[in-house]
């Protein structure tokens, strides 16, 4: 075991039926009913393909979207094509989840087959607002609707969604209460990646905080800071325009005026105490870019033009985080520093990322944006480990113990049958 975790090692698999739970989650174009990415479904592929070598009868649980994010909230049709593809085997599909068309269909596999179910969010079980509501405990789980369908009919379940495990749903947690449980290898190695940077990182070790998600990242912040982890802290995004608000700088009104509006008043307080404890380990902004008249323009911090927001780092402080960046021996990176989705404000995020590719250092990188930023710059075979997590990738780096851990940790205790 690692981690109190089962490993794929430790179990026999073949002739007996594997409940997979991954992460596919991926941007979905309707239009043309398919993914906008395949990252996370490349992830994957090497358990799915271990799994389906070695003689399992393979049966995949996956989400895709949610009641909350309804914009990607779509069927599991155009995985089962690109795992078919990127395996060289066919991915049955099935548009069901646990009726009985599912439940026939995993009866009917045979040793070797892949069988991927429907978005398990179709199950009202699984969706967000349930879990938020009713908040089920583990014990509960596993008597809902979706495990006492699926349950019965498996020998093994594997998690091997790292990117949800801080999620608190069925197919997450229930099933490791009722089988015998292990986790996958993408699981595994993103758990050893993550906790060799919390515990023994290569120094210097800078954290890259940006982004928008401002609650994940003053967490993490506190924790890695708070816990010795990361010597300096870069800082950018909306991150650092709290940062800079904290310290009395003008960050322009249409920023100031976002902050509030978004209900993230409160962290300019937090800010304030953690700029007091951490003074000499936080980096912020030197300047700043905003975009006047459909032309980029930079001024020091505190000279933003009150009726205009920042939109990016100024090249100053994108030299000066290059700098860091380069001469750190561990780096991770969440969240770009400025609105790199546009030509006019990407400077900033561009040149972190080019000195993320051309680093020595060990290099992670984490969360939904920054995958897509490594893409879009052409730096994914330049960066040492890219974690498929976001939301759990952060809670991980908090100290929390995620849901799906302790579910792992529980089934990995049962037996498994000869």
């Amino acid at each position: 075991m690692r981690f109190g975790i089962r490993t794929m090692d430790e179990i026999e698999v073949r002739g007996k039926t594997v409940l997979l739970r991954v992460d596919l989650n991926q941007p979905v174009d309707r239009a043309t009913d398919t993914l906008k990415s395949i990252a996370r479904i490349e992830a994957s592929v090497p358990t799915i393909r271990e799994l389906s070598d070695k003689g399992a009868k393979v049966v995949i649980l996956a989400h895709q979207g949610s009641d909350i994010e309804y914009k990607n909230y779509y069927c599991t049709r155009p995985h089962a094509k690109v795992l078919t593809d990127l395996l060289g085997r066919q991915v049955q599909w099935i548009d069901d989840v646990c009726g009985p068309a599912a439940r026939e269909a995993i009866k009917a596999l045979h040793d070797g087959d892949i069988l991927l179910l429907d978005n398990v969010r179709h199950v009202a079980e699984e969706q967000t607002l349930f879990e938020m509501k009713l908040q089920l405990t583990h014990e509960q789980q596993a008597k809902t609707l979706l495990v006492e369908k699926l349950a019965p009919l498996a020998d093994l379940y594997i998690g091997d969604a790292f990117a949800a495990a801080h999620r608190d749903q069925p197919s997450l947690c229930g099933f490791q209460q009722v089988l015998p449980s292990a986790m996958g290898r993408l699981f595994e190695k993103e758990y050893c990646v993550i906790s060799g940077l919390m515990e023994a990182p290569e120094r210097p070790c800078v954290f890259v905080l940006g982004g928008a998600k401002i609650s994940d990242a003053f967490l993490m912040m506190d924790t890695v800071l708070g816990g010795g982890v990361a010597d300096k802290v870069l800082t950018g995004g909306l991150v650092g325009q709290i940062l800079l608000a904290a310290k009395g700088e003008e960050i322009g009104k249409d920023s100031m005026d976002f902050i509030l509006k978004s209900n993230y008043g409160e962290y300019i307080e937090k800010a304030k105490g953690i700029i007091e404890k951490y003074a000499d380990k936080i980096v912020v902004p030197v300047d700043l870019a905003y975009v006047e008249d459909g032309v980029r323009k930079e001024c020091t911090v505190g000279s933003v033009p009150a009726h205009i927001g920042a939109m990016d780092i100024g090249s100053e402080t994108a030299a000066l985080y290059q700098q860091h960046i380069r001469s750190a021996k561990t780096v991770f990176c969440n969240g770009p520093v400025g609105v790199f989705e546009k030509p006019l404000t990407e400077l900033g995020t561009k040149a972190v990322w080019d000195a993320l590719g051309d680093t020595q250092a060990y290099t992670v990188i984490g969360g939904g944006d920054s995958i897509t930023a490594t893409t879009k710059y052409g730096k994914t075979a330049s960066i040492d480990y890219i974690c498929t997590g976001g939301g759990a990738l952060i809670r991980f780096l908090t100290g929390e113990e995620l849901p799906v851990v302790k579910a792992l940790r529980h089934g990995s205790k049962l037996e498994v049958k000869a």
